[in-house]
This record gives C-alpha cells, sequence and structure tokens, in this order.
C-alpha cells in the first residue's frame, strides 16, 4: 500500500522516536477513519439537553484477562447517564448503551441523537460508554505515557474495551437499581463493530445490539481489498462522469507539474496551501482523503460527492485540471485564505493507527479500475511498516479468531441473535458490512442511498423519507426484543 512506501516509513519512524521523547507530533492514520459521523466537516447540529446528562468516572480494570499483578491496576472511565426520561427500576424500563470509539465521548452527544430520540417513547436510560485510550479514559494519565510503553500500549484492544464496557453496563445497573432492565446496545462504525460483536460475547448482559454501518467482514479475504475505493468512486460516477473523468486525470496532472522547476511551488500557489508543498504525497493524500471522506459520509441535504462535483464542473470556463481540482476543494471545504494539508495530530490519529496496527488490520488498497491512482494491497509492507513503527507485527487473522467472520450466515444462524446491521449502501465501508438477513433476529436494515451511521445521527425534519423510515424499522425491532425479554420476565 502506499501508506508504507519508503518515505513514509522514515516518516512514521521518525514519529515513533518522537513519540517516545514527549513530543507532540503525531503520525496519520491511513486507513478511512471509522467514525460514526465526520468531524472535519461537521456543521450545526442540535444540541443534546447537557443539564439532563452527568458524567461519572468507573475504576476500570487495566487487564481483564490476566491475574499478574500488574493486571490489577485500574484507570479512571468515563460514563454519562440520562434518566431524564427513564420509567426507572420498579417498570424494569430499558437502558440503552452507546459505545464510544476511537475518539473522545464529548463530540458525541449533540450528534448521536437515535438514544435520547428514541428515550421518550421507550422511557429509556441513555448511556453513554467513553472507550480507554481516548479522551479523559486514558491509562496513565495521558496518551503519550499510554503509548511510549510497550507494555501498556498491549491493553489498548477491542477484546479489553468490550470487557470494560461489560463491567461498566453491570456497574451502572448495581447502582440505578435496575437489575432487571433489559439492555440494547448500540455503536456506529467500530462503535457497531464492538456492539455487535458483544452481543456475541456478553449476550447475558445486553439483549440487544443495534450496529451501525459495522463493516466487520473487512478483515482477511472476506471483502475485496479493492471494494472500499471501488465504491467511492462510483458514487462519483454516478453524481457526474465528467467530475469523475476529471478527477482520474488528475495524479498524472500533478506528476507532471511536480517535475517542473519549481514544480512543488506551483502546486502550492494553485492549491493555496497553508504550508509549501515539500512532495507530491501531502496533496494526494489530501484529496484522495477528501473524496473519500465526501463519498462515506454523503449525508443529505448537503451531499458532500454532489458539492464535490459541482465546483470540479463549474469550475470558470477555461480552468485546467488542476484548476477545477481546486474549485471542486473549494466547493466542499469552502473558502479559505489557505488549506492546511498536513496531518492534525490528534488522540484519535495515535490511536487508530495503533489499533489498525495491531488487530483492527483492514486490508485496503486501490484498484487500477478507478478514479485513484493504483495502490494494490500489499500485507507484507504493511506487516513490515507496522513493526518498524511499534517494534512488533500486526496480527491479520485474530478479529476473525476471536470474533468470527468466515461463514457468518452459516455459523451466525444457530449461534446468535437479536442483532440489526444497518447500512447505507453508498457508504464504502458497506462493503465490509453485513447486507443479507441472517435469521429471523439477527437482521439487516439497508438504504440505497445512505451513507456512514445516518440512522443514529441525531433525526432532522429535513430528513428523507427513506431514513424516516429506516429508524422506524430499527425501533420496531427492537420493540419486538423488549417484548420478548418482558415476557419471559413474567414467566
Amino acid at each position: 500500500m502506499k501508506t508504507f512506501t519508503r518515505d513514509l516509513f522514515q516518516h512514521y519512524l521518525l514519529f515513533v522516536l518522537v513519540l517516545l521523547q514527549n513530543v507532540s507530533t503525531i503520525s496519520p492514520h491511513k486507513i478511512p477513519r471509522l467514525s460514526p459521523y465526520n468531524k472535519e466537516a461537521l456543521s450545526s447540529v442540535s444540541e443534546a439537553d447537557s443539564e439532563d446528562l452527568k458524567t461519572y468516572y468507573y475504576r476500570q480494570t487495566l487487564d481483564h484477562f490476566n491475574f499478574a499483578p500488574q493486571s490489577y491496576a485500574t484507570f479512571n472511565q468515563k460514563y454519562v447517564v440520562s434518566t431524564k426520561h427513564w420509567g426507572g427500576p420498579e417498570s424494569n424500563s430499558p437502558i440503552f448503551a452507546y459505545f464510544g470509539a476511537e475518539a473522545p465521548l464529548d463530540g458525541d452527544f449533540s450528534v448521536i441523537g437515535f438514544l435520547s430520540q428514541i428515550a421518550p417513547r421507550f422511557k429509556s436510560m441513555s448511556l453513554y460508554i467513553e472507550h480507554r485510550y481516548y479522551g479523559e479514559s486514558i491509562p496513565y494519565g495521558t496518551m503519550e505515557e499510554a503509548m511510549k510503553n510497550e507494555t501498556t500500549r498491549g491493553y489498548f484492544n477491542s477484546a479489553q474495551a468490550i470487557a470494560d464496557y461489560a463491567e461498566i453496563v453491570l456497574h451502572v445497573k448495581k447502582k440505578f437499581s435496575a437489575h432487571n432492565s433489559p439492555v440494547i446496545v448500540v455503536g456506529g462504525s467500530y462503535g457497531g463493530m464492538l456492539a455487535s460483536w458483544f452481543r456475541l460475547k456478553y449476550p447475558h448482559i445486553a439483549v440487544g445490539a443495534l450496529a451501525s454501518s459495522a463493516p466487520i467482514l473487512y478483515f482477511e479475504n472476506i471483502t475485496s481489498p479493492y471494494a472500499y475505493f471501488s465504491l467511492v468512486s462510483k458514487d462519483f460516477k454516478e453524481v457526474s462522469h465528467k467530475c469523475y473523468e476529471t478527477i482520474r486525470k488528475s495524479w498524472s496532472e500533478i506528476d507532471r507539474i511536480a517535475s517542473k522547476d519549481g514544480g512543488l511551488s506551483i502546486l502550492s500557489r494553485r492549491f493555496k496551501t497553508c504550508s509549501s508543498l515539500t512532495s507530491t504525497l501531502d496533496l494526494k493524500y489530501y484529496l484522495e482523503g477528501m473524496y473519500s471522506e465526501a463519498a462515506q459520509y454523503n449525508a443529505p441535504p448537503e451531499y458532500p460527492v454532489t458539492e464535490v462535483c459541482r465546483g470540479i464542473d463549474g469550475a470558470q470556463k477555461g480552468s485546467d485540471v488542476i484548476g477545477r481540482i481546486f474549485a471542486g476543494m473549494a466547493s466542499y471545504r469552502g473558502k479559505r485564505s489557505c488549506y492546511n494539508m498536513t496531518t492534525r495530530h490528534t488522540q484519535t490519529s495515535v490511536g487508530w493507527r495503533w489499533q489498525t496496527c495491531s488487530e483492527l488490520v483492514i486490508p485496503i488498497g486501490i484498484a487500477n479500475d478507478t478514479m485513484f491512482e493504483a495502490d494494490p494491497y500489499d500485507l507484507a509492507e504493511y506487516i513490515k511498516g507496522c513493526k518498524q513503527l511499534f517494534g512488533v507485527s500486526p496480527r491479520p487473522y485474530w478479529i476473525t479468531t476471536y470474533y468470527g467472520g468466515h461463514d457468518i450466515k452459516l455459523v451466525l444462524k444457530r449461534f446468535g441473535s437479536n442483532i440489526i446491521f444497518s447500512n447505507g449502501l453508498r457508504d464504502p465501508y458497506s462493503t465490509g458490512g453485513v447486507l443479507e438477513d441472517i435469521s429471523e433476529s439477527i437482521l439487516t436494515v439497508t438504504t440505497r442511498n445512505g451513507s456512514h451511521c445516518l440512522d443514529i445521527l441525531v433525526a432532522k425534519e429535513s430528513d428523507p423519507e427513506w431514513l424516516v423510515t429506516q429508524r422506524k424499522t430499527e425501533v420496531k425491532i427492537m420493540e419486538e426484543w423488549l417484548t420478548t425479554y418482558y415476557a419471559d420476565l413474567k414467566s
């Protein structure tokens, strides 16, 4: 993969060295983020009733699966509760638990509207739990401290995370005397993967799970490594073939200009970069990321893919390829004095790189029949790059060993129950999702025009009918789960 070219190996290796010296420079991740919403292009959303949210901290066990002395270390893990609409323990009213993913939890409250908006109907408690090693839930205090030690990094994985969630859910049920309150877990993207895996691993704690845009089949050879970027290209081609062709031709044009004397300066000027380009990689990664982001979060009413193509196709008459690409970028990003093409360094960029370099080995490459430059997936090079980064080799087969994935319909038809896999089929990550019903209780809810995690975001009056229907379908399924639970409890 392009992610691990020789130049980038050196760049990432430098990152590790400076990180170990507690310098704040952090390397980017290159596997597209598995976030429920686009934090980069987030516009105004409905504010959550912050006065109804109460924050707590649980003394969490560092290592749930070992009894060595160091495993008994603890750290504060953040969780947030709203009981505004909860019917209380006397009526055994349900608890909906949202699983935080690869980012601080605070950004989710005003964006993830599903729990708060169904709470009046279900008379439910809303519980939000932060993922270990993000936000305020970092062992050893800071990401730098936690990540610089090889031993402490080892506790940063999905199995530990869902064990954390299990402990906190049980703690909350005890705290609120809610022993018989059923729990339904909800997550989006990576969090959706965790929700589905939680239902399989902890069926005695959660009666069901909503896994929104959860690509649990994007591991090993279950899904083609080229599926993600192929669907990004398809999304653009369906909006505008002219736009698609302009993007396809732009990569060689960038190289052509860069090869000239002062070519990088020309590109820096043409794209109004905030700092001078030192190679074409930064520019290409920026554009590649922008296109994939637009497709992944291609939500109404803005429809980012349409916005990009509107700029490209509507560029000033006589514009060359570079001019049209810049016009598309400005249309999507907005007019700015300059555009920052260097990676913004966050907890997520560090944490997601570690997670995808240890167990979440999502094989993504680019075939030669898309609008992007070909970039074959090479597992050996990927492993080599991760080993240079962190000193350990990824385990590309561990996710399917621990959670399953191969022959999923055959396996889960008899083994699992009460999971909703929801997907918008324009989301590139839907290519690694569960798109067919597995059984009478492991169901899929798909929308032809949907994108990433739309169903769990704040509902708006402008939402199209197909999105409204999707949410209603999910709510009806969960009502059936709860009806069955209460009948069993009564009997």
